[in-house]
């Protein structure tokens, strides 16, 4: 063995010792903690979590008092101790923010119906007849006429258009619940489908008010019967409301249900413009004279809602004053309802792979970094975000409002759905955003497959040791480090920084993220997703991989270079045919489209617009919020100019923009 070939084999072996070492003064992710943390999280005692909720509230104390047992610091500086994980203790690593939690119906609802010919009236009872819809405006219309508009749809990529000819301007629209195409959610119609886009169609036609005739037979069990509140949008800007299909015969004047079945059955049979007008015109000629006063009055309450968060104080002098952000979203459907995939709601939706394999995830990340002799350079900020499923509600709260400022935010590792893992596929995205990730994670996963024997002890007895490859031999033949390739996952790496997760509250705010996930699977979104199916031996590898990959970003003394990543594809079709390259923020509504972000190079960017700019008009269109902007999305061309106006601080512009086609 000549000299040189000694040093190298020396060296190896030394790194590779020193590996080991690491390793053993390092708190390995337990697969037993995990499967204790899941367990608890998606029990039925926690009813789902659904976000402002006591079960999403118990949640949130459980973590809290794992981040005061480990000895993290609250993100809100206290004289309480630390130890006994109280509810004074707990609230501390709190941080709130706004979310609607609740929503009744406040005094004075009115729905009354006036005929001219028999110059009677029919008052309607809320809760029986009638119901505003949690998105509705308060308002009060006073003997306003009523147009029939079909399904209230207006596609013009389909080239539909129920309000053509129908002269609602100034009046009340009268539409079906649902589209042409019935119950098909692969239909071209389906994306019209919700209140929502009947809503924004009623209004830019001029309508003052929106009357949705509910679908099934028993109102009560009609899901526009039940008040709900959307946070993510706020109100519609006017009002909305449900009515049983019984009232749906008196206000259109029809002489019994089978004949209203029979004008839906006609809609759908004949969804033709020919038909449409053929529809207005027999229906329009019976409402003549009549007039409808709506009076809506609806009570929306705030309630608790928050992120959790524990800080680990870096070793470094200077390096501390830079975070590493290890985050996972705990809030979860609750018992169904909206994003439910589930036939029915009642249910507890369990949410053991999304997300408390996530959040278990955070807390033995935690528990890691916090039991090893050698401390992070960098601070370690551990965040279990709330609001992830409606919007990524806390995630976008935290970044507005930061416990550290963002540009000392080196990374954000963000874990979500990582329970899963199937013949050792594991799915990395953000992988673009920083010019390091590919290194970094090629070598965390090579490091997978390695193993240390330091005493150089027989591995005879271990069923891997005939797949296990010898690296560096020791001098009685015995191999000292090995490699298995068998352990290392199969990834599929992502570049794009966005993604329907809380990573890309992060990447609009230029900070380097990665987005570790299993994909995924049957359950997903619905109450089967059950602790007993999590692959916890899985994730406690995957979570291995992730910690060295925070070591690895620790190590360097430079932060990750951040960069632009190629926007790829989520797997979903739009159904939009153009693409303008703003990041909207989806925690804020009602006064217009915020924006957190405009992608580089993209048709926003060359119009001009910019983060923190508020869309309040395009295409002709006034815009609210995010529904409204995808509305005007919708009837927007490729190539062709529009005008977007936006209020930046305290001045409105009008800049002019070009939407690219959508690859």
């Amino acid at each position: 063995m000549n000299k040189l070939y000694r040093i190298c084999i020396a060296s190896i072996l030394g790194v590779a010792v020193a590996v080991a070492t690491l390793a053993q003064q390092t708190a390995q992710p337990s697969a037993e903690r995990l499967r204790m943390h899941v367990t608890h999280l998606a029990s039925d005692a926690l009813e789902g979590r659904r976000t402002g909720t006591p079960g999403a509230n118990k949640a949130a104390q459980y973590i809290a008092a794992e981040f005061s047992r480990l000895g993290l610091r609250p993100q809100v500086q206290t004289t309480a101790s630390t130890s006994s994980g109280s509810g004074e203790t707990s609230s501390a690593y709190f941080q709130h923010f706004p979310y609607v939690g609740s929503i009744e119906l406040g005094k004075g609802n009115d729905f009354t119906i006036r005929h001219a010919q028999d110059r009677g009236k029919i008052s309607l009872r809320v809760g029986e007849d009638w119901m505003p819809l949690g998105v509705s405006s308060n308002s009060h219309i006073d003997k306003v006429g009523v147009v029939f508009v079909g399904y209230g749809i207006t596609a013009s990529d389909l080239n539909y258009d129920d309000y053509a000819g129908a002269n609602v301007a100034g009046n009340i629209a009268v539409a079906f619940s649902g589209t042409p195409d019935g119950d098909n959610p692969h239909g071209q119609f389906a994306r019209y489908e919700g209140a929502r886009w009947k809503a924004i169609a009623a209004r830019n036609a001029g309508a003052q008010a929106l009357i949705v005739i509910s679908r099934e037979q028993n109102f009560k069990e009609d899901r526009l019967a039940r008040l709900r509140y959307d946070n993510n949008a706020g109100d519609a800007g006017f009002p909305i409301v449900s009515v049983s299909r019984q009232t749906a015969t008196k206000l259109l004047r029809l002489s019994n249900e089978p004949e209203l079945n029979q004008l839906e059955s006609e809609l759908k049979t004949q969804p033709s413009r020919e038909g449409q007008r053929k529809l207005q015109t027999k229906t329009a000629a019976s409402l003549q004279g009549e007039t409808v006063t709506l009076a809506t009055n609806i009570i929306r309450r705030e309630v608790a809602a928050s992120n959790v968060i524990g800080v680990l104080e870096g070793s470094d002098p200077n390096l501390k004053n830079e975070t590493i952000i290890i985050g996972a979203h705990y809030d979860h459907l609750g018992r169904g309802g909206d994003g439910s995939l589930a036939p029915r709601e009642g249910d507890v939706h369990h949410g053991a792979d999304d997300n408390a394999s996530g959040v278990a995830g955070v807390l033995e990340l935690a528990r890691a970094f916090t039991s090893t002799a050698t401390k992070p350079r960098r601070t370690l900020v551990f965040i279990a975000f709330s609001g992830e499923e409606e919007g990524l509600l806390g995630s976008n709260y935290y970044v507005n409002h930061p416990v550290a400022p963002l540009t000392n935010s080196v990374a954000m590792i963000n874990l979500d759905m990582i329970g899963r893992l199937k013949d050792r596929n594991l799915i990395i995205g953000g992988v673009g955003t920083a010019t390091e990730w590919r290194s970094l994670i090629e070598n965390a996963n090579l490091w997978q497959g390695i193993t240390v024997n330091v005493t150089g002890a027989s591995a005879q007895n271990d069923g891997n040791a005939a797949r296990a490859m010898p690296v560096v031999v020791a001098a009685n033949g015995r191999a000292v480090v090995t490699r298995d390739s068998s352990k290392m996952f199969q990834l599929t790496l992502n570049e794009d920084g966005f993604g329907p997760s809380d990573h890309a509250s992060f990447y609009g705010k230029q900070i380097p993220v990665l987005f570790f996930w299993t994909g995924t699977h049957e359950d997903y979104h619905k109450p089967s997703d059950t602790a007993e199916k999590i692959d916890y031996e899985g994730e406690a590898r995957i979570l291995s991989m992730v910690a060295r990959i925070v070591r690895g970003v620790d190590a360097g003394d430079k932060r990750p270079t951040y960069t632009v990543a190629k926007t790829a594809s989520t797997g979903r079709a739009t159904g939009f045919r153009v693409y303008l390259g703003t990041i909207p923020n989806y925690a804020d509504s009602n006064e217009g489209l915020l924006l957190d972000g405009v992608r580089d190079d993209s048709p926003a960017a060359k119009a001009g617009l910019k983060a923190g700019d508020r869309i309040v008009k395009l295409a002709g269109r006034d815009v609210r919020n995010v529904y409204d902007y995808t509305a005007a999305l919708g009837e927007m061309k490729a190539g062709q100019e529009y005008e977007v106006e936006v209020v930046r601080g305290t001045e409105r512009m009008t800049l002019t923009l070009v939407p690219a086609a959508r690859r």
